[in-house]
């Protein structure tokens, strides 16, 4: 069912962790074939024993599907362990800076699907939450661990969830200590400056034909002084510099009244004579070339100056 790395689509491909020593491949494909069609599945075993070292690979069809797969099959329980599923990277492995937390005073129904849903806001758990429970029971024993992939995540975990309550109950988060067994916590000055020199040795994306260069600095912009612009210096207007518009046809001032002869008189003559005046009245009000017989009802009506 496996077949060589470099022939497999990384971007369609999930990390399978903590899983139980009883899962098989066959096991594996029937259960991760529920979020999509599977290609492969791989599980890393060791030479001398022949079996897997607790994690393996799916790949899909494609990318959506390993996406989906990511969402709904991720802290699923398989033989009673919560089984951890995220994208897999081209190195397989997860650099584990320090950033481990100590959660206490947790309530006994709360298990490590609870607690990676929790902490899981504050930054990528690099590792399966931990719950310390009883070999015999499998009960909690009220505290378990948490690993981020930095300090600022674990630093925002411990600042927004320390004294908070999770199943009516307050918990206490802080660093945990160092496996060393000499009462170090994490967390210290040493180890936050060890994760930036790792940051920064990470390898960088193929740049082959980029125009910068990966360790070159940008130059800052040059600037660049313009020459003050002189301000327009007034010119003294003179007759040859004023040019008027040339008028097609023009009437010369002496020839313009010369097309109307009959309205405007233009000589020297004597005007016109007045129109005649109406008739002058009599003395019986009415004019005296006034005839009653032509008047319908025979009367002048009065006359008025």
């Amino acid at each position: 069912m496996s077949r060589p790395t470099e022939e497999r689509n990384q971007e369609a491909t999930v990390y399978i962790g903590n899983l139980d020593e009883r899962c098989t491949e066959a096991l594996i494909w029937e259960l991760m074939l529920q979020a999509g069609p599977v290609v492969n599945v791989h599980l890393p075993k060791d030479r001398v024993t022949q079996t897997h070292q607790g994690y393996g690979f799916c790949e899909y069809m494609s990318e959506d599907d390993a996406d989906y797969a990511i969402k709904i099959m991720n802290q699923i329980k398989l033989y009673g362990k919560p089984i951890r599923v995220n994208k897999a990277t081209s190195d397989k492995k997860n650099l584990d800076v320090g950033a481990s937390l100590f959660i206490g005073n947790l309530d006994p129904d709360v298990d490590e699907k609870m607690l990676y849903d929790t902490f899981s806001a504050f930054g990528v758990i690099v590792q399966t939450p931990k719950i310390a429970r009883d070999p015999d029971t499998g009960n909690s024993k009220g505290y378990g661990f948490i690993s981020y992939d930095n300090f600022d995540s674990s630093d925002a975990a411990i600042d927004a969830m320390n004294g908070q309550y999770l199943m009516n109950k307050p918990i206490t988060v802080s660093y945990a200590f160092k496996k060393d067994g000499k009462g170090e916590r994490h967390g210290s000055a040493a180890e936050r400056l060890l994760a930036a020199q790792a940051k920064k040795n990470q390898s960088l994306p193929n740049r082959l034909f980029a125009d910068v260069r990966p360790n070159m600095a940008m130059p800052p912009p040059m600037m660049v002084m313009r020459p003050p612009i002189a301000a327009p210096v007034p010119q003294p207007i003179t007759a040859t510099t004023i040019s008027r518009p040339v008028i097609q046809n023009m009437v010369p001032p002496s020839n313009i009244y010369a097309a109307y002869p009959s309205v405007i008189n233009t000589t020297n003559s004597a005007p016109p004579p007045p129109p005649p005046r109406p008739p002058f009245m009599n003395g019986n009000n009415a004019p005296s070339s006034f005839n009653p017989s032509l008047s319908p009802t025979g009367v002048r009506p009065p006359f008025t100056n």
